[in-house]
């Protein structure tokens, strides 16, 4: 299994681009957040958006805890204010498919900018390293990576 900091380099490795830096800085953690939000609207008995972020940050966990502690934190934060969005009335799940799609087109546009492909097409774990990627200066100056 790699580590968090060899996930992070291998990661690197097609998003060396500013403008693809930046795009992702951006549309990541638009992705997550519309994601989540989709997640959030479905009907049903199950919370389904909880589940899955109970998933990612188990997985977290494995390479830092202490970054899937800040993630879940994150995350709850995040799932809390979707949910208030929700039940104010807002068309959570039209608006977050939207920018979903828009946010994955300007990820596209930052790999066509670099040159290279997205990672996730070696790995779809990588799907799960972007957003630790775009918060690595978040995650350096809290000691949590080198």
């Amino acid at each position: 299994m790699m580590t968090l900091p060899q996930w992070l380099a291998a990661y690197d490795e097609s998003h060396r681009h500013p403008f693809n830096i930046a795009m992702h800085k951006l549309c990541v953690p638009l992705i997550v957040l519309s994601l989540l939000g989709m997640l959030t609207a479905l009907p049903g008995p199950l919370p389904w958006a909880w589940l899955a972020a109970l998933a990612v940050v188990a997985w977290y966990w494995r390479l830092s805890p202490r970054a899937a502690l800040v993630m879940a934190i994150l995350g709850g934060l995040a799932l809390l204010s979707l949910a208030w969005l929700r039940d104010a009335g807002l068309p959570l799940g039209q608006a977050s498919l939207l920018v979903f799609l828009l946010a994955w087109i300007g990820q596209f546009w930052g790999h066509a900018r670099e040159g290279k492909k997205p990672s996730f097409t070696q790995d779809l774990q990588f799907l799960l390293i972007g957003p630790l990627w775009t918060l690595r200066a978040v995650w350096r100056r809290l000691g949590l990576i080198d």
